[in-house]
C-alpha cells in the first residue's frame, strides 16, 4: 500500500483509551502487529490507571497512560499530546477508538500511515487508511483485527496472551499461600454501571452455597465498591456462623486490596469465577479461568463477551435487551428483570460443575 512503512525499524503507536476490558480485547491486535513488524518499537496508549496491567507485555516497548478524565481532559490537551508525540517520529498509528478527541490525537501525531475506522465521519480527516468496523457482523476482537487489513495481513486473531508483571505474581503467591484447602471461587460483584450488577443478595447466596460445598471464596471489589463487598460479607458471615461454622474463615474479602495487575494474577489462579459484564470478567477469560458471566443490559451478540471453552454467559431473552452498548445508572424499564431474574439456582448449577461440588 502507498506509504507502507518499511518492516525493519518501525515506530508504532496503538491508541486504545477505552475501558479495561476494551484494552484486554486489543491483545490479539497487538500480537498480530508485532508479528508483522518483529523489530518494531510498539507503544500502547491506554486509559490512565490501566497501564500497569500491560507493563510486562512482551510485545510492547512502552505503555503510556492518557488521563482522559483528569489532567488531559479536553481537546486542547489532546492536540498538545499529539504534537508532542509527533516529535517522536511514529511511522504507523492504529486507533480502534472512535472519539473526536482520539481522531485529533491521531491527526496531530502525523504518522505517514494512520489506520482507523471509517465511522464516525471525522475519522476521514484524521486517518490515511479507513476500514469498516462491521459492528453488526463481527465480534469485537474480529472488529479490531480489521485494522490490520491495510497492512496486508489476514484479520485472523491469534489467541490472546496476557503477560503479568512479576510483582503481581508475587502478590498472588502471598494470597494463595495462606488460603485454606479447597477449591477456590472468585466473585466480583461490581461494575462501572449499576444496571450491569446482579443483585448483591444473589451474590451472597452463591457465596453461601460455595462455602457449604467446601470451597474457599475470594471476594473482589475495586475502588468505591468496598461498601458493596462489606454488605455481602455481612450477609454471608451470618449464614456461615449460623450453620455450625460452615465456611468460617473461608470467605476472604480482598476489596480494595489489589491493584489491577494483582487482581489479574489472582483471577488467573482461581478454580472458577463469577462476575458481571465488567473489566475483571475480561481479566479472567483471557487467562482461561473457568468463568460464569452475567449479562443484563448488554448481550452476548454485541460482541464483547468472554471467549473460550471455559466461559459461560448467562442471560435472559427479553424484548428490552440490549438497552445500550453499556449499562445505565437505572433500568429504563424500571424493573431490572434482565439481572434480577437470573436465579442463583441457575448460576450455581453451572458453577458447581466448575468447582466439582
Amino acid at each position: 500500500m502507498s506509504g507502507h512503512p518499511h518492516p525493519a525499524r518501525v515506530r508504532i503507536g496503538i491508541w486504545q483509551t477505552a475501558f479495561l476490558g476494551d484494552a484486554v480485547l486489543t491483545l490479539p491486535l497487538i500480537q498480530a502487529v508485532k508479528e508483522r513488524f518483529p523489530e518494531s518499537e510498539l507503544h500502547l496508549f491506554v486509559r490512565a490507571g490501566v497501564e500497569g496491567l500491560f507493563s510486562a507485555q512482551r510485545e510492547l516497548a512502552s505503555v503510556r497512560p492518557f488521563a482522559k478524565r483528569g489532567a488531559q481532559k479536553g481537546m486542547l490537551s489532546a492536540r498538545s499530546l499529539g504534537r508532542e508525540l509527533a516529535t517522536e517520529g511514529f511511522d504507523l498509528w492504529i486507533s480502534p477508538h472512535t472519539s473526536l478527541r482520539s481522531a485529533l490525537v491521531a491527526r496531530s501525531v502525523g504518522a505517514p500511515v494512520r489506520i482507523g475506522y471509517s465511522q464516525p465521519w471525522w475519522n476521514r480527516l484524521a486517518y490515511t487508511h479507513l476500514v469498516d468496523r462491521r459492528f453488526d457482523e463481527l465480534q469485537e476482537i474480529e472488529r479490531l483485527m480489521q485494522l490490520v487489513l491495510p497492512l496486508g495481513l489476514e484479520p485472523t486473531a491469534p489467541k490472546p496472551r496476557l503477560d503479568l508483571p512479576p510483582a503481581a505474581l508475587v502478590r498472588a503467591d502471598g494470597i494463595f499461600a495462606v488460603l485454606p484447602q479447597g477449591r477456590i471461587l472468585g466473585i466480583h460483584p461490581g461494575s462501572t454501571w449499576s444496571t450491569k450488577c446482579w443483585p448483591e443478595e444473589h451474590f451472597a447466596d452463591i457465596a453461601r452455597r460455595a462455602l457449604a460445598a467446601g470451597a474457599v471464596v475470594l471476594l473482589f471489589a475495586g475502588p468505591g465498591e468496598e461498601t458493596l463487598a462489606g454488605r455481602i460479607v455481612s450477609a454471608v458471615g451470618a449464614a456461615a456462623v449460623g450453620s455450625a461454622g460452615n465456611g468460617a474463615g473461608r470467605l476472604v474479602n480482598l476489596a480494595g486490596q489489589l491493584d489491577i495487575p494483582a487482581l489479574a494474577a489472582v483471577l488467573g489462579r482461581v478454580d472458577a469465577c463469577l462476575t458481571n459484564d465488567s473489566g475483571p470478567m475480561h481479566l479472567a477469560w483471557v487467562q482461561d479461568t473457568p468463568l460464569v458471566a452475567l449479562f443484563g443490559p448488554t448481550t452476548r451478540l454485541l460482541g464483547f463477551f468472554p471467549r473460550g471453552d471455559n466461559s459461560r454467559v448467562l442471560e435472559l431473552s427479553l424484548d428490552c435487551r440490549p438497552c445500550g452498548l453499556h449499562g445505565h445508572t437505572a433500568c429504563p424499564q424500571k424493573h431490572h428483570a434482565c439481572m434480577r431474574d437470573i436465579t442463583p439456582d441457575r448460576v450455581w448449577d453451572v458453577l458447581r460443575g466448575m468447582l466439582g461440588a
